[in-house]
């Protein structure tokens, strides 16, 4: 799907390279040009090949993107990476914009002047997004075009694209044949008098098709496109030597595997309406559909709610998966309440330790993303990496955050938990009791069929408001089912506008940041399902926890609490060491005993 450009001399890191986009952006007649972090799939990870942002500015995070013009560079970036961005790019010739606060059509009006173009690749950017920016340019003059990608043409070592061989995914853990599923999604075309549904992310594909992949570091997915037809029958268009003979078999006759560049002309050959997501597939899909005259169904992609809601097997396995995890999660805590007190441990030690206590099971696939690890500021970046550059010693007297999470092939996990190294700092007490008390009243939420995340953000917040306090990102998102952990469509945000369903998996990770200071944020993974009967017996859902790791009692000001909040802590300390007690050794079950105490 990519198009070969003249390659020019290779740029330097940094302002060497925004020279050069700027001299092609110049022969191109352009103004601007924008480099999103999206890649064709449209999935919050790309692969090195296509991590043309990161190329250009340095910045590493998973969402945001620059808008680069002959006299500035803004590089959007949303409440998670506003501390992150000023350390990675260079300040000097890239501008941090505060996104969505600011819109990027907005700032175009603010930085261009009427009969300026700026020009985009349609493989990189949805529709949705092409036509937000689009109507607010709406009568300024100013143009929003359709380009060759100008960062492929002076990236002259850019790597080569992913091409790592697929699986299968078994059907214990699937629960349902991918032919029954096929059939299942056709049978929605049919009632939607659709002649074909256009497939453009990955994790989309893996699920209808039962297959995993290794073609993005910590997602189990393969890059491909696919064309799933009225009848059942699906065209894939990915790289065909990463499926052998094993999955072929497996496909079956009703799934062709054709070449990437296959995807136009089978575009055009489908005769009748096809359905298309504005909101996930690139906007160069739609527009070789308009230019052949084919009508266009704008809907959600078909697999997406289908995925979201998991079913008996899916279920059983997120929570085998947990609690193998939660072993290993244990046996890192109380290594780290042995060895950080010395004064020896420093943030990439701990991160390799709790890899070496995932991988000991014998069972981890993967981690499920770049574990986030830090003390100090560190811990107030939501999404901070540590590197060997920024490295950090862990001292008495540091709280610690540690986000981390594994791929196992029954189920994904995510979890967070804040630590105390050696004595406790006051100021830290009441701010993590506050993010405690959000995550519990989330966890105990019980609400009518039909809400959204928007509805129940606030509950994980509103102990935070409380003391004028909040935190720059969502409260939880979707996770796959030995899938990605950032899963689409529901998540607990204030944007969030999809109803909870039973089935869905979502995080539950409120948070308290003070740049320069300290950061805390305590997750688990909550499952969606139907409520006990109570009441009128309205129709009710409420949330059962999946995560059974124990909670840094030392850290919590219990004066705060209610009793309510002090039995639910117990009670859930209580099950942890119900069920993953019996599975440790007997030391290790002795430390797991203190740590889940009563208050």
């Amino acid at each position: 799907m990519y198009q070969d450009f003249a390659v020019q001399s290779r740029p330097e890191i940094g302002p060497p390279r925004l020279a050069e986009l700027r001299r092609a952006c110049a022969d191109a007649g352009l103004a601007g040009f924008i480099v999103p972090r999206a890649d064709a799939y449209q999935g919050e990870y790309v692969a090195a090949s296509d991590a043309r942002l990161g190329w250009l500015t340095g910045f590493t995070g998973s969402a945001g993107f620059c808008i680069a013009l002959s006299d500035i560079a803004g590089v959007f970036i949303d409440g998670r990476y506003r501390v992150q961005v000023r350390a990675e790019v260079d300040l000097d010739h890239f501008t941090p914009v505060h996104w969505p606060e600011t819109r990027p059509g907005a700032w175009l009006r603010e930085q261009l002047e009427s009969g300026d173009r700026v020009g985009f690749d349609p493989w990189l950017h949805t529709k949705s997004e092409i036509d937000r920016i689009r109507g607010d340019l709406e009568g300024s003059g100013i143009a929003l075009v359709e380009s060759a990608n100008l960062i492929d043409a002076i990236w002259s070592d850019r790597p080569a694209p992913p091409a790592e061989p697929a699986r299968i995914h078994p059907a214990e853990f699937a629960g349902e044949s991918a032919s029954d599923k096929r059939a299942r999604l056709a049978e929605g075309l049919r009632a939607q008098d659709a002649a074909a549904a256009v497939i453009t992310l990955p994790d989309s594909l893996c699920w209808l098709l039962n297959i995993r992949g290794a073609d993005l570091p910590r997602n189990p997915v393969v890059q491909a496109f696919g064309v799933l037809f009225e009848d059942g029958t699906l065209k894939l268009f990915a790289d065909a030597a990463k499926f052998d003979a094993d999955l072929r078999t497996h496909l079956g006759e009703a799934v062709s595997i054709l070449p990437p560049g296959a995807l136009g002309a089978a575009l055009e050959a489908i005769e009748g309406p096809v359905l298309v997501d504005p909101d996930t597939a690139p906007l160069a899909v739609s527009l070789r559909l308009a230019d052949h005259g084919t009508k266009i169904l704008w809907d959600r992609d078909p697999c997406i709610l289908p995925k979201a809601r998991k079913n008996a097997a899916e279920i059983a396995g997120m929570e085998a998966a947990h609690q193998r995890d939660a072993v290993a999660m244990v046996a890192f805590l109380r290594w780290l309440d042995q060895e950080a007190p010395s004064g020896t441990l420093s943030e990439t030690k701990v991160v390799t330790a709790l890899e070496n206590f995932r991988r000991a099971s014998n069972s981890l696939l993967d981690i499920s993303f770049d574990t986030i690890c830090g003390v100090g500021d560190h811990a107030a970046r939501p999404h901070y990496r540590v590197s060997t550059q920024s490295n950090s010693p862990i001292k008495p007297g540091d709280v610690l955050l540690v986000d981390s999470g594994g791929q196992y092939v029954d189920g994904t996990t995510d979890i967070t938990r804040t630590v105390a190294v050696g004595p406790v700092p006051p100021e830290v007490r009441r701010p993590f009791t506050r993010v405690l008390q959000g995550m519990i009243a989330l966890s105990r939420a019980r609400f009518p069929r039909g809400l959204a995340g928007r509805d129940l953000d606030a509950l994980a917040r509103a102990p935070l408001w409380a003391e004028g306090w909040d935190y720059d990102h969502g409260t939880g998102h979707g996770v796959g089912a030995a899938l990605c952990v950032h899963e689409g469509p529901a998540r607990i945000s204030r944007i969030s506008e999809i109803p909870l369903e039973p089935g869905m998996i979502l995080s539950n990770e409120p948070g308290y940041y003070r740049e320069g200071a300290f950061g805390i944020r305590i997750e688990n993974l909550i499952l969606t399902e139907q409520a006990e009967e109570a009441g009128d017996k309205r129709d009710q859902l409420g949330f059962a926890t999946l995560t059974w790791v124990p909670i840094d009692r030392r850290l919590i000001d219990t004066a705060l609490l209610s009793p309510d909040e002090r039995d639910w802590l117990d009670t859930y300390h209580a099950q942890v060491l119900e069920r993953i007690g019996p599975l440790v050794e007997p030391d290790l079950r002795d430390w797991l005993t203190k740590a889940c105490a009563p208050l």
